[in-house]
Order: C-alpha cells, then structure tokens, then sequence
C-alpha cells in the first residue's frame, strides 16, 4: 500500500496535487486539520510499500518516521518546517527548505520544473507568501484577475484547513484535495460553478463578518494581539486572519488566539511581514507550540500564560 500523506492546509493539498497530476498513483491519502503534524502514525508498517510526506514538520514525526524506516520502507519527505535531527537512511529522500520565503509547494514546483506553475502560485499566496506569489504570477504573465483569482482560492483553501477538528472544517482535506485533483489548471475550478471553491468563498464570507465586530486585546507599536470565542466560525477563521493583520500591519508582530474547549487557547502567531522571522522561536517556548520562521502556532495555550506570550513577543521584536 502506498500512503500520500499530507497538512490539510493549501500547501500541503496543492503540493499532493501538483505530484499526483505528474504522477498518477493509488495511494491511501492521510491528513486532518492543520495543527494536526503528527500524521505519520497512521502508516500501517505492515501494510505500507512507499510514503509521501508533505508539509508536516519531520521534528514531530520524528519516532514514526524511524519506525517506517526502519522497515525498509521508502520515504518522500518535502517540507518547510523544522527538522530536528534527520534520519539517515537509504531509504529516505528529503526536500526541505526553512527559508521563510519558502513553502513545501514551491519545493514541488522546482522538482516539477513549473509544470503545474499555476497551482504553486496559489499555494503561496495560501501560505501568505504574497510578494513570492506576485513575483511568479508576473513572470508567467498573468492578468490582474488571474492574480486575484489565485490569491482568493489558495485563501479559501488555506482557510478551511483551520478547525479543532473535522466537524469545524467545510471540507475533509482528503475529499477536498480529490476534489480539486479533478482540475489540471485552477482556472478550470473558477470556471466550474459547483466547485470547491463557491462553496468555500460563501462559507469565508459568512464567517469573516463575525471579525469586523473585534476589539485587539492588545495592540502597541509592537505587536497586536486578538481573543476569539470559543465558536466554529473562530476556529476556521483564526489563521486567514493572523495572515489578513501581518499584511494590513507589516511592522507589527500579530497573534490571534482562540478559545479551546478545555478552556485553553489555541494560538495563531506571524512575525512581522517586514521582518519573516522568529516566530518558531516565540512559540517553541510553550509547551503545544511550533512552527517556522514566519508563522507558527501553540495548540493549547492555559489562560494563566497569555501575558507570558505577550511578553515574549515584545521582547522577541522590540527591536525590530
């Protein structure tokens, strides 16, 4: 059994389509909500023949990662995320870049030589990498439109990835990634009215007016920070609205977090766009966080620890 294993969010989906219209292959596909990296224990080692791993940091799945390995079995693993320490192993082939301008689609894209450009430039614009996204559009030649187009869908891809769990999401990603494999080029999935991609824009525009109604819980000439509810609408919208503040407030550093079940937080943190880095560093200092360079997240932040966050990210970009 071959296993595609993937993040839920654009980058992880698109990378998966890009590789798949290259090379069609029957595989189990593997992935869950966005803040769900620990993916490669689904791997049935007896079962399995081949795994893709896209997207999901290699330090998290560190233990599984040895345990298929060690079971001769081969590894493709592309990612943007921190590593920790790599496996060395014949079987395993790695592509990964933590540069901040950098996602695991891009990466798939070079591999791929541009074959499918145009799904990669909606990847990034999803993962927030605007300037990158402009500056590959504009080399292939595209319209305004087609620019905006690209941006809104990898949006609304990145967006539905965000929920607690699968209840909270539009689109299991597996169905959505199916979904969208149906497309060669995005712009077919534009011209399909019943696509993915109506119902997600309908589903975002609903959700997005809840934002308008909210007041920053901090907001200084470092940083800016926002508490949402414990509601679906705030799980789904929490990471396209970290990205909407760092693009509106390059300068500043941005955190949003959003009311878990249990009472905790559950956090969305993006350096500043002018200055793509750090906040990795600002949330590996809490237990449940990680990430890269650029954005990063804590999965369950305690109430009693939201001023310690505030502090380390006025300390970690007072000086910028």
């Amino acid at each position: 059994m071959n296993y595609d294993i993937f993040n839920g969010d654009a980058d992880g989906i698109i990378a998966l389509i890009q590789l798949r219209l290259n090379e069609p292959k029957q595989a189990k596909l593997v992935s869950g909500v966005k803040r769900d990296n620990s993916l490669l224990k689904h791997v049935d080692i007896a079962q399995a023949k081949s795994v893709v791993a896209l997207d999901i940091s290699m330090e998290k799945n560190t233990e599984a990662l040895n345990a298929i390995l060690a079971n001769d079995i081969d590894v493709f693993y592309c990612d943007h995320h921190r590593t920790g320490d790599v496996p060395v192993s014949e079987k395993l082939t790695v592509l990964v870049d933590t540069a901040p301008e950098v996602c695991t689609s891009l990466l798939i894209n070079g591999l791929l030589d541009n074959k499918y450009i145009e799904w990669a430039i909606a990847a990034a614009y999803g993962d927030n990498l605007v300037s990158v996204a402009d500056e590959l559009a504009l080399q292939q030649g595209m319209t305004t439109p087609q620019r905006e187009f690209l941006c809104e869908l990898g949006t609304l891809i990145n967006y539905n990835g965000y929920g607690a769990s699968l209840a909270d999401l539009h689109f299991n990603p597996a169905e959505l990634y199916q979904a969208l494999l149906q497309y060669t080029n995005p712009f077919d999935v534009e011209a399909d009215k019943d696509s993915a991609f109506y119902i997600l824009r309908r589903g975002y525009q609903a959700d997005h007016q809840n934002v308008a109604k909210l007041a920053p819980y901090i907001n200084n000439d470092v940083c800016e920070i926002y508490l949402l509810p414990c509601e679906a609408w705030a799980r789904r919208i929490s990471g396209v609205f970290g990205n909407e503040l760092a693009n509106f407030h390059p300068d500043k550093a941005h955190a949003v977090l959003t009311l878990n079940t249990d009472g905790s937080y559950m956090v969305s943190v993006r350096a500043p766009l002018n200055n793509r880095s750090g906040a990795d560093e600002v949330c590996v200092q809490f237990e449940t966080g990680g990430g890269r360079k650029a954005a990063a997240g804590i999965n369950r932040l305690p109430e009693h620890e939201i001023n310690q966050l505030v502090d380390v990210l006025m300390q970690q970009y007072k000086h910028f």
